[in-house]
């Protein structure tokens, strides 16, 4: 029986449940972690367990205080050292989603223009080092970029070069890593928008005399836009927080958010500015992703 056939006032209910249940979603995996961590980012921190203190505080006579502690945003935007590593992290996802998206357009499209009996070995072979432990995927990198790794000595053996290259531990290590571990989140997206556009068009441009490279920048590019975006979104986002590649490939002089919080949490037991620049992270990451619903507006309208 579809939602037609219902009386009113059951598709109604039936509606506001479908519509509930992402709401729901939403409360429990994304609100009240939020409100946990901005509760614990207004605490003071303590030695003891929880190494925070309590919000709310009574005493023997039944008063109760509330202590909200915002010296840990302030400290965020005063000491150099927070708005660095921002800084390098908000670098870091920028350049490399540039890169995942120089890299992994002209892969999508050709999967996209690719005979339908080839597209999904092709997936697969994208989809393929998902099998394959993040971690270990990381560690086989340090082994591929290290001085005397798989990289230098064929490079070596080739005659290309005469001595090992410093790669590992550097700002470049951190791009290779990040733009191999995350081009999938792109890639996949943007062959959902690709092999959806309409040939017909091209066809039609071609006709007309338009080459192939003004189709492409006419017809193809502005269709591709809202994959464009929620691929660079799957990228950027996450890589803002990234903790293992700058770590394992960037060593101990990569300043990301990231190691930060990983410093913050585990190293000094000082939850409270952890959970401030946690929050201050996530509340600078929705500004993209509300700029990207904005434009797939205007996109929306616009075809409308």
């Amino acid at each position: 029986m579809s939602l037609r056939q219902l009386p009113q006032f059951l598709r109604q209910e039936s509606r506001s449940l479908i519509i509930a249940v992402p709401w729901l979603w939403l409360a429990l995996f994304f609100i009240l972690p939020f409100l946990y961590i901005l509760k614990i980012s207004l605490a003071e921190p303590q030695l003891a367990q929880p190494p925070y203190t309590d919000l709310i505080q009574t005493d023997g006579e039944g008063l109760v205080t509330v202590l909200l502690n915002f010296a840990n945003y302030m400290l965020i935007w005063e000491d150099s050292l927070y708005l660095d590593a921002f800084v390098g992290s908000l670098k870091v996802a920028g350049v490399s989603t540039i890169l995942c998206l120089l890299v992994g357009y002209p892969m999508a499209y050709g999967i996209a223009r690719a005979p339908v009996h080839m597209r999904l070995p092709l997936l697969m072979l994208i989809i393929l080092p998902f099998w394959t432990s993040f971690l270990i995927r990381v560690y086989a990198w340090m082994g591929i970029l290290k001085s005397n790794g798989l990289l230098n000595n064929m490079l070596m053996w080739l005659g290309v070069i005469d001595e090992p290259l410093d790669i590992l531990y550097t700002p470049i290590a951190i791009y290779i890593g990040v733009v191999y571990s995350y081009l999938p989140f792109l890639i996949l997206p943007l062959y959902a928008t690709l092999v959806k556009l309409d040939n017909t068009l091209l066809e039609a441009a071609a006709d007309l005399g338009c080459r192939p490279f003004k189709q492409f920048l006419t017809i193809t590019l502005p269709q591709s836009v809202p994959g464009i975006l929620a691929g660079g979104m799957l990228v950027f986002i996450p890589v803002m927080g990234e903790f293992v590649i700058p770590d394992l490939l960037g060593g101990p002089d990569s300043l990301m958010i990231g190691k930060l919080l990983w410093t913050e949490f585990f190293n000094n037991k000082d939850w409270p500015l952890a959970s401030s620049l946690a929050a201050v992270l996530l509340v600078a990451l929705i500004i993209p992703f509300m700029l990207m619903r904005h434009f797939e507006r205007k996109s929306e309208e616009g075809q409308a």
